[in-house]
């Protein structure tokens, strides 16, 4: 999902995975940060959720 031109909400990781927002949080800190070495870029919009993207 992250890595979709569109990227990914929170919300929308949650409802895929049926995971809490703060274990998605935690997994891109975790995991595909430190683990893995992918970069998590962040945006936002006024009045829209954050998008997620892995590069």
């Amino acid at each position: 999902m992250l890595k979709r031109p569109e990227g990914a909400t929170i919300a929308q990781i949650c409802e895929a995975t049926g995971w809490m927002p703060h274990t998605v949080r935690g997994t891109f800190a975790g995991v595909f940060k430190k683990k893995l070495g992918l970069q998590i870029t962040s945006t936002k919009e006024a009045g829209a959720d954050r998008i997620y993207h892995a590069a």
